[in-house]
């Protein structure tokens, strides 16, 4: 019969409760039929200022992770149709930003609120 370690009934301190949740990750195929240009990017830029967290993205595998809240630099990946797009985001909005910005991507970019 194999024993499992039980839980620690010890209280989590704040600090490891809030590492815990601020940080979040995610990816998403890019499907807008030119990649990401121009109009995609800005777009994509403009909806990650929205949130507090430090966005990071990159192309599945890209050795270097680019700011999401910079146009010139997310243009400047040139990720094509079909590739994938993940995302790493830390602050206290992490989860959200995530969430609205692997959306924005799979939905080809629609403006979500209009």
């Amino acid at each position: 019969m194999e024993r499992t370690p039980a839980k620690s009934t010890k209280p989590q301190t704040h600090a490891a409760a809030l590492a815990a949740d601020d940080k979040a990750g995610g990816s998403v195929r890019l499907v807008h039929a030119l990649g990401m240009h121009a109009r995609p990017a800005v777009k994509l830029t403009k909806l990650a200022k929205r949130f507090r967290a430090r966005i990071a993205l990159r192309v599945e595998g890209a050795a270097e992770w680019i700011d999401a809240k910079s146009v010139a630099k997310v243009m400047a990946m040139r990720a094509p149709c079909d590739s994938t797009i993940e995302f790493v985001a830390s602050g206290a909005d992490a989860r959200a930003a995530i969430g609205a910005l692997t959306a924005l991507v799979a939905n080809d970019f629609l403006d979500i609120d209009g």
